[in-house]
């Protein structure tokens, strides 16, 4: 359903893309020693001189968003056939271990980043049109005549981004393990913000609902670029189904367009990153035009609420995210994140003047917590179990602990007890473990959050992370829920914590 009032309004915040062009700092030879991508350095691409079966890596020292323009030269004989090349780009030296036509998995292979080229004059100078995400990039000759070999002659990239560096907040970070993990999650945001706060730069490039609340969150506390979230709110109330639930994704190209994927968590974020938003803005007007689809979210997600008056459970694939863990049931997460929407709802209510309203919320929430502390709570092991098999998961405890349904020292002790569990669910994205921590600072164990920040995204610093992933699970390397990892996303939105807990809580 469209609302084409908001989508115009919308378009009007969409901002103007910064470019930047850089160039490589150096070439490279990649080598894989055990699992460890390393790069060893080899000079100068103006000296390499290709053949057939040759190639050379450009690093450009640092992720990159944008478009690659490369100048070919020759040398020896006056060329007298064209050149056949193979262009790859990589965010990480992995990918380039990876064959594209072994690639088996359920996405498309059109997301990976490479292409070829005939070069029928040289010299010749050719800006490749598609946009790319990347450090690296590969030139190798698939055929070349005899006669002469191939110059690269100069390379470059426009880089784009609707971040503005000049105008992020300074931070000195209190703790010197902390600095790189906040400069690295500012480049990640700083990758996403194009005209609007894409998923990922590679790979999905559209505006996620889960993306975009947590992007929203770290600008706040960075670039402050607070109409990049304001445009993102009326895209999304601007085309919702017909009963005006708010998808999970929308695409921005050739226009607005929503997807038909419709997640129970997903449209309740919509509540929440407007709670968020005008928290962080005071701006009333997007409020009032707002509200009404906040409101709607949660009134909706109340038809998946069962006779006990906890959410219904589910096998269907997708009706709630979470995580990317396909082993973990969703059902106690799902009722968790309706506790914490039901808080948004009441403070939305709150700032509007609606008190009984208010009041109505915040009595849904109280039912809500008893209803889920009877059916799913397992007094005796401390913790919420979820679906029929009673799983015991992290994400359980965490979006229940956000949701208010424990007091802090049952949370505390919830968390605790889940760790000492061998077969409780674990945790596989940057985008869960942010819940993880502010589940851990909302119950009072602060340091402990510090902690697994330092372990869990330092871990991604040691792996070389320019950028903070998609997904990531300390000692599964080659995990990808997709089927390969060559698809994996290396730069992306939901992995921006850290930017935003270290300056929010002056860590």
């Amino acid at each position: 359903m469209k609302n084409q009032e908001f989508l115009n309004k919308a378009e009007r915040l969409f901002p103007k893309l910064n470019k930047v062009t850089v160039y490589p700092v150096r070439t490279v030879r990649p080598e894989n020693a055990d699992g460890k991508y390393v790069a060893v350095e080899t000079g100068s691409y103006t000296e390499e001189k290709l053949s057939t079966g040759d190639s050379v890596v450009l690093d450009f020292g640092d992720h990159e968003t944008g478009f690659f323009t490369a100048h070919f030269g020759s040398a020896g004989a006056h060329p007298d056939a064209p050149v056949w090349i193979r262009v790859r780009f990589a965010e990480r030296l992995s990918e380039f271990f990876e064959d594209a036509a072994e690639y088996k998995g359920w996405i498309s292979k059109a997301w990976i980043q490479e292409t070829q080229a005939h070069l029928d004059i040289l010299p010749c100078e050719i800006s490749f049109p598609r946009r790319y995400a990347f450090r690296y990039v590969k030139i190798e000759v698939l055929d070349c005549s005899s006669r002469f070999k191939l110059t690269v002659e100069d390379a470059s990239a426009t880089a784009v981004s609707s971040a503005d560096d000049s105008s992020i907040l300074t931070y000195s970070c209190k703790d010197p393990e902390m600095e790189p993990l906040d400069r690295i999650a500012a480049r990640t945001l700083h990758e996403c913000m194009q005209t609007v706060f894409e998923d990922g730069p590679k790979r999905d490039r559209r505006l996620w609902m889960g993306d975009l609340r947590l992007e929203a969150l770290t600008n706040y506390e960075t670039y402050q670029a607070n109409g990049l979230v304001k445009e993102g709110l009326y895209l999304f109330a601007g085309d919702t189904d017909d009963d005006g639930r708010v998808a999970s994704n929308l695409f921005i190209e050739p226009s607005i367009e929503a997807d038909d994927v419709y997640m129970f968590d997903y449209s309740l974020f919509f509540t929440t990153t407007l709670r968020d938003y005008y928290v962080n803005t005071k701006d009333k007007e997007t409020l009032l035009e707002l509200y009404e689809t906040a409101i709607k979210q949660v009134e909706l997600s109340e038809e998946r609420l069962g006779a006990d008056g906890v959410v219904k459970d589910s096998d269907m694939m997708g009706w709630c995210f979470v995580d990317w863990n396909l082993g973990l049931n969703k059902q106690a997460s799902a009722h968790g994140i309706y506790l914490y929407a039901l808080l948004a709802a009441a403070d939305l209510a709150s700032y509007m003047g609606e008190k009984e309203k208010e009041d109505e919320y915040r009595k849904r929430h109280v039912s809500g917590v008893q209803a889920v502390r009877k059916a799913l709570y397992d007094p005796e092991k401390g913790v919420f179990v979820s679906g029929s098999s009673r799983q015991i998961s992290f994400a359980s405890q965490c979006w229940l602990i956000l949701g208010k349904a424990l007091s802090d020292k049952e949370g505390r002790s919830a968390l605790e007890s889940v760790e000492s569990l061998s077969d409780a669910e674990g945790m596989v994205t940057p985008y869960m473990y942010h819940h993880y921590i502010q589940a851990l600072i909302d119950v009072g164990l602060e340091d402990k959050a510090k902690d697994v920040m330092k372990e869990y995204w330092g871990g991604m610093v040691s792996d070389g992370a320019d950028t903070f992933f998609e997904l990531y699970r300390p000692g599964h390397p080659n995990e990808s829920p997709y089927g390969g990892t060559i698809v994996n996303s290396y730069c992306h939105a939901w992995s921006c914590a850290p930017a935003y807990f270290i300056r929010k809580y002056e860590w």
